[in-house]
């Protein structure tokens, strides 16, 4: 049985690939958190989020598939601009190969995502984005 042992290495492989993106970078600098900085944040970021995580092992090795939440936070009404970083995010985690320090990734593939309102008076714009990754222990 698996268990959750390739969770923290999958968490920073999403964090450094999304960190090293340019095009995010141009979009939201350095805004992408795996936990909100204490204070006030910028008017758009972006948030690595909820895990779910089940055992995939089978008789050839230990293994697991997790899905992730990535999110795409606004302040302002509109949503062109945090859809414009939720399709960079997407871009840059699809079918992408990250290194790990534990295990191996055998695949990684976006699986939807919601837009919708939040924050006072709904004025604010959010974008989850949900993603699965299959994972090897090595």
């Amino acid at each position: 049985m698996m268990g959750y042992v390739l969770g923290e290495a999958l968490q920073a492989a999403v964090y450094q690939r999304l960190l090293g993106n340019p095009e995010l970078e141009a979009l939201v600098g350095m805004a992408i958190y795996d936990a909100l900085p204490a204070g006030p944040v910028p008017g758009l970021y972006v948030l690595i989020g909820a895990e779910e995580v089940q055992d995939r092992s089978d008789a050839t090795g230990h293994g697991s598939q997790h899905r992730f939440w990535v999110s795409v936070v606004t302040d302002t009404d509109s949503y062109g601009r945090a859809k414009l970083v939720a399709a960079a995010v997407s871009e840059a985690l699809s079918d992408a190969s990250l290194p790990l320090s534990r295990g191996r990734l055998v695949g990684l593939w976006f699986e939807r995502a919601t837009a919708r309102r939040s924050g006072k008076a709904d004025r604010s714009r959010r974008i989850d984005l949900r993603f699965r990754a299959r994972l090897e222990d090595s």
